[in-house]
């Protein structure tokens, strides 16, 4: 009988025990649910690209962009590099490695160097300092830069970070188009001879260009040493219109320092960093050091803005964004080299739905993530600058669960 007791004690220690786990395991289920949210989820490709051949090493990467044959293309700047990357291109060479490989470099999807060029040449000013590439609709690429120093002088030290390149006036004035094989096509502007925001002959130091296939026309972000939005004619180099912060005329009046609580800065700050059209024809500008991401319409009509980590002081929280490839482009992929993230927004919310990525130099993480874009097949191009010096892609694998903040989307061993 004592034994049947005891027996019937145990059986009902073990049931409750067992209810007890579920409603735990279960609790801790609600509690992975509620934080997830619906989102594209992607993983880094740990061997994207592959190695480059002749002992070539890059630079910092200051610019990605995709064409229609889903081909990767980067530009970088050679003279970024530190004099022990480079012995083997020194007089005499100092060893076997290594020698900068050329600005320009076109990738295929799996990661094969199929083209590259770039640098001074007949008929065109070559830029001091890169910065920025698009490959237009037509297969035109597009490059600017923001390198600075004295006309009469020798060409002045690489830059000793992004966008604090040498004292002195900006010899960047100018975008160059050229050939997918790198024939010179055209040239707007002149090196040294930017009169300001409001000068529609040049640019000074512009950081990102567009091509709307709709209109040909090319908008440019000329924000280092200007704080505008300027359009002109793809085929001509016609100047078409300009704008600064909200709409307004560009005024180059110093701001002084960024300072988190303020009264928003009523004009772009430098570095102003890209200018990207979406196909409702929606104009989304990154103003990175004021943390924001402003909305106009083509003609400059601006619409709204939304205010992204406010308290990111140095280099800002919004460096550059692409769209997600659905039709909708529902999605908005924005890069953060300050807190060294990838965000991903709704765009018709313009909230942050997630964010993956951390510091360091292993793969799935960012030494200033600065410049994005994206294949036909959902993929993410990154480059990074300063000393990250790379290229990472970032796999697509469609909608789902994800954290809010994923930390490093490291590869899964399944």
């Amino acid at each position: 009988m004592i034994r049947r007791v005891l027996g019937s004690r145990r059986t009902v220690l073990l049931l409750i025990a067992t209810l007890a786990a579920g409603f735990i395991i279960v609790g801790r289920k609600a509690k992975v649910s509620a934080a997830a949210v619906q989102a594209p989820m992607f993983q880094v490709d740990a061997l994207w690209p592959r190695p480059l051949p002749n002992h070539w090493i890059l630079g910092s990467a200051i610019g990605v962009s995709v064409d229609s044959q889903d081909h990767i293309w980067i530009v970088h700047r050679q003279g970024s590099l530190e004099k022990m990357e480079t012995y083997a291109q020194q007089t005499p060479p100092g060893s076997d490695c290594c020698v900068a490989a050329p600005p320009v470099l076109e990738f295929d999807e799996d990661g094969n160097l199929i083209g590259h060029w770039g640098g001074p040449g007949a008929g065109y000013d070559w830029p001091l300092s890169m910065h920025g590439i698009t490959v237009d609709y037509k297969g035109n690429v597009w490059i600017g830069g923001n390198g600075r120093g004295a006309p009469s002088g020798a060409p002045p030290p690489p830059p000793t970070e992004e966008g604090q390149v040498p004292i002195g006036p900006y010899h960047d004035c100018m975008i160059l188009k050229f050939t997918q094989d790198g024939k010179f096509l055209m040239q707007i502007g002149k090196p040294w001879a930017s009169k300001g925001s409001n000068d529609v002959e040049n640019l000074r130091g512009p950081a990102k260009m567009w091509v709307d296939p709709k209109t040909n026309e090319l908008y440019v972000a000329d924000g280092y040493g200007n704080k505008r939005i300027i359009v002109f004619d793809a085929d001509t180099g016609q100047y078409k219109r300009h704008w600064g912060a909200y709409g307004h005329w560009p005024d180059d009046t110093d701001p002084g320092p960024y300072t988190p609580g303020k009264a928003l800065d009523q004009q772009f700050r430098s570095p102003f960093h890209c200018a990207v059209l979406s196909n409702d024809d929606l104009l989304y500008a990154c103003d990175r050091v004021n943390d924001r991401i402003q909305i106009f319409k083509p003609d400059g009509t601006y619409l709204r803005e939304k205010i992204y980590y406010p308290n990111t002081l140095g280099d800002g929280s919004i460096w550059d964004i692409a769209f997600s490839k659905d039709p909708e482009q529902k999605y908005i992929y924005a890069s953060d080299g300050t807190n060294e993230k990838i965000h991903i927004l709704d765009r018709g919310t313009m909230e942050v739905l997630t964010s993956f990525g951390d510091g360091g130099r292993q793969p799935g993480e960012f030494y200033a993530v600065h410049s994005i874009a994206t294949d036909s097949k959902g993929n993410i191009f990154t480059t990074e600058t300063y000393r990250g010096q790379r290229v990472q892609k970032f796999v697509y694998k469609g909608i789902g669960p994800v954290k809010q903040d994923q930390g490093v989307l490291w590869p899964s061993k399944q």
